[in-house]
């Protein structure tokens, strides 16, 4: 005769505290996830804060007034206006309806918002916005430029140039993305400005962007002190030229993001293998690049000689 042994009963105070002590552990990983960051990327925050532009261009309502409005906690209008959440495609419809916007402009809406919070989002070249709010909030900058000077670091009269030579936008279109790209670099003069590391090719520094007064001042302005800039020499060989321009952002308390663009499409990579394989370039790029104090020499020796014709010289330490 089988005799089957049931697992003996906890006594009910004892099932109640194994429970409460699940929901605790739950609560404490939460939080700890929290605390850790938040799920936002470049172009949820960029979406959000255009919501948050919305309601303050088409209404008087505060964040509070609209959310008593809708029925939602002020916390609510917060985080989605800051992308730190996914609101439903019936919230976004909500909000943008108290704020009188046309159906038309609410489905345009919808259909960027869908890829918002996308570890991979692609842009066309001439959307700006989202790099630059990713790059104002940035702790940590690191950038990696084969062929022209970083435009964090560009003179108004390289970046005009630069756009003129170009030969892509008009008179209007290069005056107003010279004025976008100079404003951009406020964010290194600010007190609490981001660390920066420009990886900079020779390649960048030998090619003569307008006349060589334009050059000599471009190369001094690398000089400037609130930042540091690595020369990849030549001799580094094709290790030291890579298949695109690179940037990767990090923050304090989110995501680090990484991007690369072209005159086809900008990319942002919150992905985790992505951020990773940034990681690695950079960690490569600082194994084959010239010391801070030895770039710095370079370049200056390059300023002082750029009238005697920068394009034909050979890229030398002082």
């Amino acid at each position: 005769m089988m005799v089957v042994r049931t697992p003996p009963v906890k006594p009910a105070r004892q099932r109640n505290s194994t429970r409460l002590g699940t929901m605790l552990f739950g609560l404490q990983r939460l939080t700890s996830d929290r605390m850790n960051g938040d799920p936002s990327t470049p172009y949820s925050r960029d979406l959000g804060d255009e919501l948050r532009q919305i309601r303050e261009q088409w209404t008087t309502f505060r964040g509070r007034k609209i959310a008593r409005m809708l029925g939602w906690d002020p916390g609510k209008v917060s985080n989605i206006e800051h992308g730190k959440v996914r609101a439903s495609e019936i919230d976004i419809i909500q909000y943008l309806g108290r704020c009188g916007r046309p159906q038309s402009f609410i489905e345009n809406f919808l259909e960027r918002y869908r890829s918002a919070f996308d570890t991979y989002v692609v842009q066309v070249p001439d959307s700006l916005r989202t790099m630059a709010m990713a790059e104002s909030t940035a702790e940590k900058i690191t950038s990696y430029d084969l062929t022209y000077i970083p435009g964090l670091l560009q003179t108004e009269e390289y970046a005009t140039a630069l756009y003129v030579a170009r030969g892509v936008l008009s008179q209007d279109m290069i005056e107003a993305a010279v004025r976008f790209r100079i404003e951009r670099q406020a964010i290194l003069r600010r007190h609490d400005r981001p660390q920066c590391v420009f990886y900079v090719h020779e390649n960048a520094l030998r090619l003569k962007v307008g006349n060589d007064e334009v050059m000599e001042e471009q190369l001094m302005r690398l000089l400037f002190h609130t930042h540091v800039i690595r020369i990849v020499p030549a001799a580094s060989g094709p290790a030291g030229v890579l298949l695109a321009n690179y940037v990767l952002w990090e923050y304090e308390k989110r995501g680090s993001v990484a991007y690369t663009h072209s005159d086809l499409a900008k990319v942002f990579v919150q992905d985790d293998i992505g951020v990773k394989r940034c990681k690695s370039i950079f960690a490569r790029l600082d194994a084959l690049a010239l010391s801070e104090e030895q770039s710095r020499s370079v370049v200056a020796d390059l300023a002082s000689r750029s009238r005697e014709g920068l394009g034909d010289r050979r890229l030398h330490l002082a």
